[in-house]
């Protein structure tokens, strides 16, 4: 069967009402659903990840995909080609008798990873199954007792995906087939009809993001007003927002910096790897100063050299600003979700993007941006519950006074991430 389709003719311009989500807590809640999900699927099954790590908990889910395949169904699957890398021999020999589908997203080993175009990674977590039923997350196939750099882990990875159906399916759908066709023609060597496809798949409709983030978290018509004859909404509203190398750049933080910038009390950020660029920082800023509580749950334990130290370059500005900064450690926090209350419903995001340049700048993310009161409120529930249990403050006068090495790391880190972005081209 063929993989690509037209997108639909509402894409594009609002939040869209009739989704029905279910918050996934963590791999346990996500990989559950998704054997059960895929156990179902009668024609298709599509799923990309940054990291599939072929044991423990992931395994169900290998299976399913396995089984699936060999009923019949047409099963595709990306991995990233850093996070993941070759599927292990035995698996593709599964694979390969099913009849499983897989490809590698711009694999790089050894010396070729300095080189800034292989830094643009497959970043984003989405499965669609059988165009009905979606999911997209922070979530990697990956156990939540276990890191490839930490080894085993006493708690449980912090991290949320969400289960979804309604209108947005579509949209999660048509953004793979579309990166499945550019990776299966590339891989034939056609690029001429690579092109021609893209090119296509460009005139034929847009992502959920295009026509700006503007549209894409509010819940107005194209004019500005509310459509006094629109039935009434059922289901929450949400929207699906991409960032990509190519048309899509920017959306994911002008979506954050357009919800920020409607908060009227209450601003709620759990990311991993935070990393605000100018424009972020001053709608942070312009939040705190007209009256908003900013509350940022944070990486507490050491990850990756850059990412730990160079987000507490930022804290000092943040801190003196009255942003409160709780720092997680409990475990590793991988979670990329937010709450923002806004004037006409909270609003909440949960996906794949960090807010640093290497999820903003370079890789491939994918984001869910929902409009529901009940929605933002399981969320925030969960987020409040984390920093209570698990979060110790950054007290302002300590980060001001901590010592020499610390401060001289974060200033390092900082620079090099510069310097990185340099190289690329880029600017944040």
């Amino acid at each position: 069967m063929s993989l690509i389709r037209t997108p639909p003719s509402a894409v594009g311009r609002a939040l869209h009402p009739d989704h029905q989500l279910t918050l996934l807590k963590g791999g346990e809640a996500l990989f559950a659903s998704l054997v059960e999900a895929i156990a179902g699927a009668r024609a298709e099954v599509l799923l990309e990840t940054y990291m599939f790590e072929f044991a423990r908990s992931v395994l169900p889910v290998a299976q399913a995909l396995t089984d699936a395949a060999a009923r019949g169904v047409c099963v595709c699957v990306v991995v990233d080609g850093v996070g993941t890398g070759e599927v292990p021999t035995e698996w593709q020999q599964h694979w390969r008798a099913a009849g499983v589908h897989w490809r590698v997203f711009n694999p790089a080993r050894g010396w070729r990873l300095l080189l800034p175009k292989r830094w643009r990674r497959l970043h984003r977590k989405l499965c669609v199954v059988d165009g009905s039923v979606a999911f997209c997350g922070g979530v990697n196939l990956l156990d939540d007792y276990f890191d490839p750099n930490h080894g085993d882990l006493e708690q449980p990875r912090f991290d949320f995906s969400v289960r979804v159906s309604g209108p947005l399916v579509g949209d999660v759908h048509d953004t793979m087939t579309r990166l499945w066709a550019r990776l299966q023609l590339s891989r034939e060597h056609d690029f001429g009809a690579a092109l021609e496809a893209l090119r296509t798949a460009a005139k034929a409709g847009t992502d959920m993001a295009d026509g700006g983030p503007q549209d894409g978290i509010d819940a107005r018509s194209e004019d500005g007003a509310t459509s006094a004859t629109s039935p009434p909404a059922r289901g929450a509203r949400a929207a699906l927002v991409l960032r990509d190398n190519v048309r899509f750049r920017r959306r994911i933080e002008r979506a954050y910096r357009l919800a920020i910038n409607q908060a009227k009390s209450e601003i709620l950020i759990a990311n991993a790897y935070f990393i605000p660029g100018v424009q972020l920082q001053r709608a942070l800023l312009r939040a705190a100063r007209r009256g908003v509580k900013i509350t940022l749950l944070l990486q507490g334990r050491y990850e990756y050299f850059m990412q730990y130290h160079a987000s507490r370059a930022v804290y000092g500005v943040l801190l003196n600003a009255g942003v409160e900064i709780i720092e997680y450690e409990a475990s590793f926090l991988h979670a990329k979700v937010a709450v923002m209350d806004a004037e006409n419903g909270a609003i909440a995001t949960v996906g794949s993007s960090n807010l640093d340049p290497f999820s903003l700048l370079l890789a491939r993310e994918a984001n869910i941006f929902v409009r529901d009161d009940a929605f933002a409120a399981e969320l925030r529930t969960h987020l409040m519950q984390a920093i209570a249990q698990h979060g110790r403050r950054v007290e302002p006068d300590a980060h001001r006074s901590r010592a020499f090495m610390p401060r001289t790391l974060a200033w390092v880190a900082y620079a090099l991430m510069r310097v990185a972005l340099f190289a690329t081209g880029s600017r944040y």
